[in-house]
């Protein structure tokens, strides 16, 4: 009886929640128009050809090695990139990404056959001299910024709803005495936050799905995993922001500062999560940094889902990294959560 009554009062406060978001049509229709605008204003910008030449990779740190293998070109024409992960390497190449993927160590080189830039990267490659170099082909279809950025924009579109969604919610409601309300009833602190993430799962997810399938409709994104996987790491992205924000919120009374805790945490998942930019060149602890942050592995595993084909077993730390955040985080705002102002 008891648990039939808490499964009564959490649909009760899930179903308030979802109609107090969808009467406010600004807020919904903003959800919405947001995240496509800013996908279809990269497939506008980006479309255009990069005023580089060649993009070249090298293995290993001897730059001054792998520049000599090419002819002298003008002054930034090529740019050059260091991996010292070969397979890492291999996707930039199968995905256009990179025009060539040198080895000047072991003389070897790889490059895609269907790749316009690669044949002449190929060719001034010959021309040099460097004919007698090991050659590997890599296959595959080129991948636009836009397919690249998708799952980063539609991640950081995440983020935004479940913090500022949340958070500032929760802080309303304990400014305008709701909270203190709902304290009055037996609803518990984990029956009310459990309906919040829920309550904000559903609207989040319904909303990315909406906008992936009108502008995937209108750009034809590249995808080449499962669909159910990606919507699985949606979900479980969604979760771990919504505790975050709700952390954030557990105890705070005052809108401006869980404005700037919000932000506080946003900005570095914007510029850290690899939303808008790849981290392989950046410092050790930079990339260290980004690995502890949610939006993170959100958009890593959505990246290889979509751009690679990955299944589960692949992008499974990420899942189980996401999964322990969503519990950690949960658990940190039913302890840490207040029904009143001081």
């Amino acid at each position: 009886m008891k648990r039939l009554q808490a499964l009564q009062r959490f649909f009760a406060m899930l179903h308030a929640r979802n109609l107090e978001f969808v009467r406010d049509r600004a807020a919904l229709v903003w959800a919405l128009m947001f995240p496509a605008l800013m996908i279809l204003g990269c497939a506008i910008i980006f479309s255009g050809n990069s005023q580089r030449l060649l993009t070249i990779g090298y293995l290993g740190t001897d730059a001054a090695a792998a520049q000599a293998v090419m002819p002298s070109l003008p002054e930034g024409s090529i740019e050059w990139l260091a991996y010292e992960d070969l397979s890492l390497a291999s996707t930039r190449v199968r995905y256009h990404q990179l025009d060539l993927l040198l080895d000047p160590g072991q003389q070897r080189y790889w490059v895609n056959p269907e790749s316009a830039r690669g044949k002449i990267a190929e060719q001034l490659l010959h021309a040099n001299g460097h004919t007698g170099w090991q050659s590997q082909w890599i296959q595959g279809r080129a991948v636009r910024y836009v397919d690249w950025a998708l799952p980063g924009i539609l991640g950081m579109n995440m983020m935004f709803a479940s913090l500022f969604g949340v958070g500032y919610v929760v802080v309303r409601y304990r400014m305008n005495g709701v909270l203190k309300r709902l304290r009055a009833t037996p609803t518990n602190a984990f029956e009310f936050l459990s309906s919040q993430i829920v309550s904000r799962l559903i609207l989040i997810m319904l909303a990315s799905t909406l906008i992936f399938i009108g502008c995937d409709w209108l750009l034809d994104f590249l995808m080449l995993g499962s669909y159910l996987n990606l919507f699985l790491v949606g979900v479980l992205g969604s979760m771990a922001m919504i505790s975050l924000g709700l952390v954030i919120s557990s105890r705070t009374d005052s809108e401006e500062f869980a404005g700037g805790m919000l932000n506080l945490c946003t900005w570095p998942m914007m510029f850290l999560s690899e939303v808008w930019f790849s981290l392989d060149n950046a410092p050790a602890y930079v990339r260290a940094l980004a690995e502890l942050l949610p939006l993170t592995h959100l958009v890593a595993a959505a990246r290889s889902i979509m751009l690679e084909g990955a299944g589960l077993v692949a992008i499974q730390h990420h899942l189980l990294i996401l999964a322990i955040t969503t519990v950690v985080l949960t658990a940190l705002a039913s302890m840490l959560f207040r029904w009143q102002r001081d």
